[in-house]
């Protein structure tokens, strides 16, 4: 068979989840689609996968998404004639420690809000189901009976089968050379066997994906990492049928088939493979055997498994997986090249996504735009310097151990750190920062005392900084305090057609006067969400765009598309993220210590809130903007990063009279949840609109020009009533044992869950535990509706009473922010 000249569709690699993806396209009706395996399909990674069928993800989107493969899996035999050795036998994941044993039990109760069929076991329940297993050190386990276990290579031949089938094409023996690209656009791939042109190139190619991207200029950060399992002989008397067993405490995984036992692990600290590149003719390889690296495991296997004591063992393997570094894999069209989508960076779990993955990205091939909230995996959160090989390097060591090890609530990476830092970095460590990392930067999470070296205490309860962060919020509440902001994108758009353009994009009017700030969304054409963020006129044809640390490539590639969808746009923009650092002065007498410094004017009359102007500060002009995060009086002050130190030094010094503290993102996050403001990809993102997100009043219905979303955003506002709100939610508990909320914990109205947590924290002004959730009713969702109900929601499987509203519970006609 010869390559085509063209085709609608080429997808890049022949494992498993490029041939999914191939089988959804032409079960949408997309029939050009070829496919190129460089060698033989699932001959790279997919074919040493240990075939695990697992169900309960970090959140729910990407549960939906493995419950969809599982489900797949389940039909697919019967509908291709290829067998695939699915089996549904179950999985039981157990705890040795009573905090692995919440952690459990909250996915327990996420899974519950979808119908995902869970059980909590005790420790002999657990024998029961797994006779061969030493259960006197477990304190439960949960069951899940639809979990399982597949072969690999043939559930992969199977959806390839049905691929072609569908009419898609797939080519082995045929290696992509090059994605070409030309004005921005992915136009096709070069071949040893030729050039086909394409109106869309997918790369699901992976361990090599991070070099091809590349090569277009396209940043896809992942790195192959060892991964050992052993398979034994044959043990008599094994039972068949066991479920897959996870010893996430030990490292260990166990599978039966066919009468052995397959052990896996995901050892805390792994040995990164390929730094030098990978052989031309890797296919169906296996990398030298190390039992010296895996003997700790398999020596709490055989404590845990008695019975491998005697069992010889037939295999010991060790294979190449590839890793990102937030342990999330990549799916989506790249934010630097239109027309090029991404799926890749499986992180040891593509057996298991990879049915829902070929499902959402074909549906986001065909639509363009993703069917779901994807912002997880979405390939627009990565920094393009995370593609740096040192960075993947050092941070693979320990990023595949990260997948057993505990999910503990505001974890942080000890690996790859400090590569972003803000200049005032060695100050703040210095008066007691415990840093933290997002998107790279290192940022000030919280305080300790100065001198100390504040580190981590992990637990789901009160963590070692709780206090710390009530004394943060305490003084931004009743004194002054620092936020360290230079994280935050900054991006400055400028042109004649700059407000035009800007403000199609934003459902607030950003016509507005040269010193205005205005707070807005970015709306895709179904009116989702895409972006949440601050526009400040700086000048008739200058704008000042600030949004969050981890939306920087997300929200800049929304911002210069726009532009270049607009033929002839007299428009420029430029990140100047680094260029500006960003201090937040918050509390009642910020506009002391201001005033102070600056000898101006800050009062309400000459500068009101939602307002910005330049004032001089020591030595420097600073842009400072009445507007916070907080939900107290404040000002964040805009500082060229050459003046910060001085600037920063200024504060201090006037400060120490008035009390100034220094505060961090957990004070930040805490008091934001008071106030109910939004955090975009937890609490809102491009599934859920502004009237649904409680953000109606952004919207300018009638401004000129309209803007992106505004006819669907129309339609809905002409329903009675909506059937999804945002709401805040007080659990009402008091004292140590209120449980804290962290995200998917499902709110129950009248017993009937109605809802989940999207964000959560405690509130240290309220003196309770907060969250935001999304609650759903067919007939409405109003005031009246949330307080005819009783509300309770359920942490780890238990239930506690709470209170719901659609206002925040902290200074909701905000009065301090406007004192």
């Amino acid at each position: 068979m010869t390559i085509p000249s063209h085709a609608n569709v080429v997808i890049i690699g022949g494992g498993v989840a490029g041939c999914s993806i191939a089988y959804h396209l032409t079960k949408l009706g997309v029939r050009d689609v070829v496919l190129l395996e460089r060698r033989q399909l699932t001959c790279g990674t997919t074919w040493h996968a240990a075939g695990l069928v697992g169900q309960l993800r970090a959140t729910r989107n990407l549960t939906e998404l493995a419950k969809y493969t599982a489900d797949l899996y389940h039909s697919l035999e019967a509908e291709t004639g290829q067998a695939t050795g699915f089996r549904q036998n179950g999985s039981i994941s157990v705890a040795k420690t009573e905090a692995r044993f919440e952690e459990l039990k909250r996915g327990v109760s996420m899974g519950r809000m979808f119908g995902l069929e869970m059980h909590v076991l005790t420790p002999g329940e657990i024998r029961e189901r797994w006779p061969l297993l030493k259960v006197d050190d477990l304190v439960g386990g949960i069951f899940i009976p639809k979990d399982g276990q597949t072969n690999p290579i043939d559930t992969t031949q199977a959806l390839a089968k049905g691929a072609k089938q569908g009419g898609a094409r797939i080519f082995e023996n045929t290696k992509v050379e090059r994605i070409r690209v030309e004005q921005g656009r992915a136009t096709g791939v070069e071949t040893s066997a030729g050039y086909i042109a394409a109106d869309t190139v997918i790369l699901a190619g992976g361990m090599w994906s991070r070099d091809l991207a590349a090569a277009a200029g396209v940043a896809v950060p992942l790195h192959a990492a060892e991964h050992f399992y052993i398979v034994t002989e044959p043990i008599a008397g094994l039972p068949t049928g066991l479920p897959v067993l996870r010893v996430q405490d030990e490292c260990a995984y166990y599978k039966e088939d066919a009468g052995k036992l397959l052990m896996g692990c995901f050892e805390p600290v792994a040995k990164p493979w390929g730094m030098k590149g990978i052989s031309e003719d890797f296919c169906f390889d296996t990398l030298p055997e190390d039992s010296e690296h895996f003997e700790p495991i398999l020596n709490d296997a055989i404590e845990r498994v008695p019975v491998l004591a005697d069992a010889g063992i037939a295999l010991f393997f060790n294979g190449p997986e590839s890793f990102t570094p937030d342990d999330r894999y990549y799916i989506g069209e790249a934010p630097e090249v239109r027309d090029l989508f991404v799926a890749t960076g499986f992180n040891s779990v593509g057996i298991a996504a990879s049915g829902g993955v070929g499902k959402v990205v074909a549906q986001w091939v065909v639509d363009r735009r993703p069917p779901m909230d994807l912002a997880d995996v979405d390939v627009r959160r990565v920094i393009p310097f995370q593609s740096n090989r040192n960075y993947l390097h050092d941070r693979t060591v320990e990023t595949l151990g990260l997948l057993y090890a505990m999910h503990w609530p505001y974890f942080q990476y000890r690996s790859a750190r400090g590569a972003r830092r803000s200049p005032l970095h060695d100050r703040l460590v210095a008066a007691g920062a415990c840093m933290g990392e997002t998107a790279g930067w290192e940022r000030p999470n919280w305080y300790g005392a100065p001198g100390s070296k504040p580190q981590y205490e992990y637990s789901y309860g009160r963590q070692n900084w709780f206090d710390h962060c009530r004394d943060e919020c305490t003084a931004t509440r009743d004194g002054v305090a620092l936020y360290d902001q230079t994280s935050f994108s900054k991006f400055l758009v400028q042109g004649a057609d700059a407000c035009r353009i800007l403000n199609f994009m934003s459902t607030s009017n950003i016509d507005v006067p040269v010193g205005k700030v205005v707070y807005t969304q970015w709306l895709n054409d179904a009116a989702g969400i895409e972006a949440d963020l601050t526009i400040t006129r700086t000048g008739p044809t200058e704008f000042l765009v600030v949004t969050a640390a981890a939306a920087q490539t997300r929200d800049l590639a929304w911002l210069r598309r726009a532009i270049e969808a607009d033929a002839g746009a007299r428009c420029a923009v430029t990140d100047v993220t680094a260029g500006v650092a960003m201090l937040g002065i918050m509390g009642p007498k910020s506009r002391d210590l201001l005033e102070g410094l600056s000898g101006g004017d800050l009062s309400n009359a000459a500068h009101p809130f939602g307002w910005s102007r330049e004032i001089e500060l020591g030595y420097a002009r600073v842009r400072a903007s009445r507007i916070t995060y907080v939900g107290e009086l404040g000002w964040e002050l805009y500082v060229s990063t050459e003046f910060v130190g001085h600037v920063y030094e200024r504060l201090l010094a006037a400060g120490e009279a008035l009390g100034l503290r220094h505060a961090g993102y957990h004070a930040m996050s805490a008091c934001r949840l008071e106030k109910g403001y939004r955090h975009w990809g937890h609490d809102i993102a491009d599934e859920d609109t502004p009237l649904e997100g409680g953000l109606g009043f952004t919207v300018a219905w009638d401004k000129a020009g309209g803007f992106r979303g505004r006819e669907k955003l129309l339609e809905q506002r002409a329903k009675k009533a909506l059937a999804k709100r945002l709401v805040q939610v007080r659990v009402d508990v008091e004292g140590a044992s209120a449980p804290l909320l962290y995200h998917e914990e499902p709110l129950v109205r009248d017993g009937v869950i109605v809802g989940s947590i999207k964000s959560g924290a405690f509130g240290h002004r309220i003196g309770r535990s907060l969250g935001m959730a999304y609650v759903y009713n067919d007939a409405g969702v109003d005031a009246a509706w949330l307080a005819g109900g009783r509300f309770e929601v359920e942490v780890a499987c238990e239930r506690y009473p709470a209170t719901v509203q659609l206002e925040a519970f902290y200074d909701p006609r905000s009065l301090k922010i406007k004192a």
